[in-house]
């Protein structure tokens, strides 16, 4: 199963050694999880490092970024994708072009709010919904 990795949870996974998005990332091999981001991302969550703690740039370099494979932003797609938000736009195009099972983000205004739960199949959740619904179904 493929998942793309928002910003937000590359952000949460590198600045707390506890909850969903850090869990993911270190229970990914064990459960059969390719973890996918793009350099887009990847870029956003270095800027933003500093903001969340002296430790997140380490955690990044260390338990982070080796356990996530970056692809290059997609900028186009052979579909209609009315998403208001400009910035956030090459996230879920990229997602979609890396052909991921699930996008997991924070920005739930933003992704959730506007997307729904799911756009041409990419399902939409927080790490926390994507791990309740994968225990709910046993697969956890």
């Amino acid at each position: 199963m493929r998942l793309f990795l928002d910003t937000s949870v590359l952000l949460s996974a590198s600045g707390s050694a506890k909850g969903a998005s850090r869990f993911i990332v270190a229970e990914a091999v064990a459960q059969g999880w390719d973890l996918v981001s793009s350099d887009y991302c990847a870029e956003e969550t270095q800027r933003n490092l500093p903001k969340i703690g002296r430790t997140a740039a380490t955690a990044w370099k260390t338990e982070i970024a080796p356990r996530v494979r970056l692809i290059r932003a997609s900028l186009a797609l052979d579909k209609p994708l009315l998403f208001p938000k400009a910035k956030d736009r090459p996230v879920v195009i990229t997602a979609l072009a890396a052909r991921a099972d699930w996008l997991l983000t924070l920005d739930v205004t933003d992704f959730h709010g506007k997307l729904g739960c799911e756009v041409y199949g990419l399902r939409l959740a927080t790490p926390g919904e994507f791990l309740f619904e994968r225990r709910a179904s046993g697969a956890l």
